[in-house]
Formats: C-alpha cells, structure tokens, sequence
C-alpha cells in the first residue's frame, strides 16, 4: 500500500512546510537563498539555490514515479488516480494561495503534470498490448 503513494506529494508537503514557516522560515520565501556554491576550474562560482534543489528533489521523484507507472495491475489504477489528486491539489495551491505563485512550484507542477501523463500513457500502451485483435475463428 505505501507503493500507491505518488512520491511528488513530498515537495508539495516540503514546499508547504517552507511556506508556513513549519521549517523555522520567515518571509520573503528563501527560494533564492544559496545553499551551496562551488568554484568552477573557469574561475566562476556554481551557486545552487533552495529552489534548485527543490526542483532537484522533483526530478529525481518524477524518476521514480515513472519507473512506478511501468507496473500493471489494480495498484497502478490506483496510483494513477493518486497522482491525478496530487496534480489537482498542486494547481489549487498555485491559483489560490500567494505564497505558491512561483516558479519553483510552477515547475514541481509542471513535473506532477508530466508524471501523470506518461502513468495514463504507459498504461494505455500496456494495455493495447494486451488486447489481441486477431482474425482467427472461433
């Protein structure tokens, strides 16, 4: 049962945990607070952001969950119809709330999208694969 959970609900839940301040944050929103910076054999500085690795921890959890869509079965039904709820809670957030019109959540959203629809299309795929349309007799 703690397969069917679509893994992209952890940065809904770590962006909403950043948003109220649950994670001892004030505003403005830290998205643009570095966390790491590297410097380059060019002589320039690699910065990465908390909204890069917000975007980071996404695409690592899109992997996953696309691997996840390639399973048949009852579990992937419900999976999907999961994932379609976490999309749905991610677009409300991004028109309802202020705090959520970024493009660090844009972004995860967009990557929820995309994981919703390669689980419907493996599935569709998978499934002609198992209708056979043949011409033999009966």
């Amino acid at each position: 049962m703690i397969t069917n959970v679509p893994l992209m609900v952890v940065p809904l839940i770590v962006y909403n945990l950043v948003l109220f301040g649950l994670l001892g944050t004030t505003a403005p929103l830290p998205w643009d607070d570095p966390i790491m910076v590297v410097g380059m054999i060019s002589g320039a500085n690699w910065v990465m952001t908390l909204g890069d690795l917000m975007i980071t921890l996404g695409l690592i959890l899109l992997f996953f969950e696309i691997l996840k869509a390639t399973r048949v079965g009852t579990n992937s039904i419900v999976d999907h119809l999961l994932s379609t709820f976490i999309l749905v809670a991610f677009l409300v957030e991004f028109l309802l709330v202020q705090g959520a019109a970024t493009a660090v959540f844009f972004i995860l959203m967009m990557m929820t999208l995309v994981d919703v629809l390669a689980g419907f299309s493996v599935s569709i795929r998978s499934a002609t694969r198992d209708v056979s349309l043949g011409s033999g007799g009966f």
